[in-house]
């Protein structure tokens, strides 16, 4: 004879077991990994930019020109455009070296190369992994690398090192001021060029922790007193983009020798109307007095 309650009736239904503490706890994880990736390209979406299709070629500034390809350290292979000074030029020694902001293109800087090419010095740009003709994708480390293996194509190039005038405009201050440690240069540029990412981001989206959350640095500040060559600052009051304060804050953090340009225009009208006489005196001022001209 069975013993009593050993087996259920028929009728009777099984009672349900409560769902374990790993549950809400896996889908709570889930939920964290899921808001991390979606912060994580919200942020690289907002820092990087990038054109894959060129609007012009080096041609379209009717001087000599060359179309360049060369390699990162990590095997990544860059597009650039080399204007060379002409031959009889007293500044034919000296390169400037762009890095670019992070928007566009090589392209899309026509103006620049014909602004810089009246100053009678070559002119090398080139684009960052995942920008125009460079493969990859582009991210932090990958930009400071990208800027090296400009800077070495240079020096095969037949540049002394110190001839080589890395110009950062916006995010390219953050990479060329990366540049200036890595590699020894003549000088650095600092054009319209933001103190860090968390800082100008805290100031664009006020309604979010950037701070905390930010994980691309581009830490232009921190760097500036372990560079010892001399600077540049140059930064409009009326930016409305990066804040005329990221340009002295950067100035004031940058060691002697040291020079301060107040541009006109906002973030990309620096070439516009009377804008573009104060900017090429104010270059023309800074090489005078650091690069002797050549006979």
């Amino acid at each position: 004879m069975a013993k009593s309650g050993a087996n259920e009736s028929p009728g009777q239904a099984r009672p349900r077991r409560r769902a374990g503490p790993w549950i809400p706890l896996a889908w709570g994880l889930a939920l964290l990994v899921v808001l991390s990736a979606v912060l994580r390209w919200f942020e690289h979406r907002q820092v990087y930019v990038p054109d894959r299709e060129l609007e012009a070629s080096c041609a379209a500034l009717r001087r000599p020109a060359e179309e360049v390809q060369f390699q990162t350290g990590d095997g990544v292979r860059l597009h650039g455009w080399f204007f060379p000074a002409d031959p009889a030029s007293p500044r034919r020694h000296l390169v400037i070296l762009l890095l670019h902001g992070n928007a566009g293109n090589i392209s899309h800087r026509l103006d620049f190369y014909r602004a810089w090419l009246e100053l009678e010095v070559n002119v090398f740009a080139f684009d960052y992994r995942g920008y125009g003709r460079s493969e990859g994708r582009p991210d932090e480390e990958g930009t400071y690398r990208d800027a090296v293996a400009a800077h070495d194509w240079l020096v095969q190039r037949g540049f002394a090192a110190g001839h080589i005038i890395a110009l950062g405009k916006s995010l390219g201050g953050g990479i060329a001021s990366e540049l200036a440690l890595r590699r020894p240069l003549g000088a650095l540029v600092l054009q319209n060029t933001f103190t860090s990412i968390p800082d100008v981001g805290a100031e664009l989206f006020p309604f979010l922790p950037v701070r905390w959350l930010a994980r691309i640095r581009y830490d232009t500040l921190s760097k500036l007193p372990h560079v010892r060559v001399p600077v540049l600052v140059a930064h409009s009051p009326e930016d409305g983009l990066i804040a005329i304060e990221h340009g002295r804050r950067n100035f004031a953090a940058a060691n002697e020798p040291k020079m301060f340009l107040e541009l006109r225009g906002n973030h990309n009208d620096t070439l516009e109307g009377e804008g573009r006489a104060v900017y090429l005196r104010g270059l023309d001022r800074f090489l005078n007095r650091h690069f002797p001209r050549t006979d």
